[in-house]
């Protein structure tokens, strides 16, 4: 799972910079300890990345993360403040205070896929949409219902479908618009392209657009 790479990765970062070297420089009243360049910005490089992974670019946590490192030049309070924000967004992670990550990061990964979708049918090819649109969906039902505690291993689409139901994560218009998507689905990963009408392949893009929007960003 994400979030226990994630969880590993900040334990990790958290121990490196305890374990960072610094040494004073100066002398007298103007001495100052100091970072060297090579040994800090490994570490804030990798810091970097992980709290833009988890949190994403637009964060608050990613950007004062970055405007931090860009200002800072290895001081210690310098380095001290980006080992700062880092600590932040760990404790927050930890606390559970953000969106799930696994939604966020799947989201992206599935929207891509819709995106190839409508591209595929806008272009006349309605068999190759349909079957990056129903993986698409297929794929972002489980891994909603994995994150939600249900069990999916071995289980039907149908399967699938109906457990969401009987929890209470798929209601309204949602609720009544999956009913029909494993048939949609089957047609379209069994080959059986008469079945299947652009109408069809349209309303599947259009779900998995909707659930993603709805469940799967923050």
């Amino acid at each position: 799972m994400l979030n226990e790479v994630f969880a590993r990765r900040f334990n990790e970062l958290a121990t490196k910079f305890q374990g960072l070297p610094s040494e004073r420089s100066g002398s007298g009243y103007g001495s100052e300890m100091h970072y060297s360049g090579g040994v800090w910005k490994q570490w804030a490089t990798s810091a970097q990345s992980l709290i833009l992974a988890v949190y994403g670019k637009e964060s608050p946590h990613y950007q004062n993360f970055i405007a931090s490192y860009q200002s800072c030049h290895g001081h210690d309070y310098d380095v001290k403040e980006l080992a700062g924000l880092f600590l932040g967004a760990k404790e927050d992670f930890e606390g559970g205070y953000i969106f799930d990550v696994e939604l966020r990061v799947s989201g992206e990964v599935f929207g891509d896929f819709v995106a190839l979708a409508k591209q595929s049918l806008s272009e006349g090819h309605k068999d190759v949409a349909a079957v990056l649109a129903c993986a698409a969906l297929e794929d972002a039902l489980k891994r909603f219902s994995i994150v939600n505690s249900l069990n999916v291993d071995n289980k039907t689409m149908q399967e699938v479908v109906n457990g969401l139901k009987s929890k209470g994560l798929v209601a309204g218009a949602m609720k009544t618009l999956l009913d029909s998507m494993p048939r949609i689905r089957n047609h379209a990963l069994h080959a059986e392209w008469d079945k299947l009408s652009a109408p069809d392949v349209s309303g599947v893009i259009g779900f998995v657009e909707q659930f993603l929007l709805t469940k799967f960003s923050q």
